[in-house]
């Protein structure tokens, strides 16, 4: 159940994002639904596996903004350390990183 102490659990920086959203906790926890919905979760390991390093990019790029503007801390430090390595189109293996991503998605998407 998603609860201001299940996010601190979970390492979400409630405070700031609370801030942000203007102190209305039903609205924070509606975006944080919304989030793990995100489409371009599965677009990643999709551009990933493709091996299409521009696509990935803007993926997580989208993604790293999504989480950090709700405080997501552990999925936004997670999604940070693919983003300069596609940005510069670095070629390695992102699976584990990826898997890292979704593993947070999931424990997050339990939550709501």
């Amino acid at each position: 159940m998603l609860t201001k102490e299940t996010l601190l659990e979970y390492g979400a920086d409630y405070d700031a994002a609370m801030k942000l959203c203007m102190d209305n906790e039903a609205f924070y926890f509606k975006l944080i639904a919304k989030c793990v919905e995100n489409e371009r979760f599965a677009s990643l390991g999709e551009h990933l596996r493709s091996n299409d390093l521009k696509g990935a990019f803007e993926d997580a790029h989208a993604l790293k903004g999504a989480v950090g503007n709700l405080s997501l801390t552990p999925l936004y430090n997670a999604i940070s350390d693919i983003v300069e390595p596609l940005r510069s189109g670095e070629q390695k293996d992102y699976g584990a990183q990826y898997e890292a991503i979704m593993t947070l998605r999931e424990r997050l998407a339990a939550l709501v």
